[in-house]
């Protein structure tokens, strides 16, 4: 991934391994991220359950108001990612 050394992104993975809990998560993803990127993020995620669930682009949309966009890149990563978005928000249900 990019110009990070790897030992950097393992460190990252298991930071969030170590979260065993929403207020955990919470605290956590505070202090490492803007309050932008946070709201971009839970947009993606919400954006991706919708799209698993079966709804359209424009009912996403409408109820995310993520860009086109990005709406297009977390239905790519959907369909030929690594299952990430799929595995992850089953284990959240």
């Amino acid at each position: 991934m990019g110009h990070i050394p790897e030992q950097m992104m393992n460190e990252l993975y298991s930071a969030f391994v170590a979260i065993d809990n929403a207020a955990d998560a919470e605290k956590f993803l505070n202090d490492l991220c803007t309050a932008k990127e946070l709201e971009q993020m839970a947009q993606r995620v919400r954006a991706a359950k919708l799209l698993l669930e079966g709804k359209t682009y424009a009912q996403v949309i409408t109820e995310t108001d993520i860009s086109s966009a990005t709406l297009s890149r977390v239905s790519r990563c959907i369909q030929y990612g690594e299952g990430g978005y799929a595995s992850v928000l089953k284990k959240g249900k």
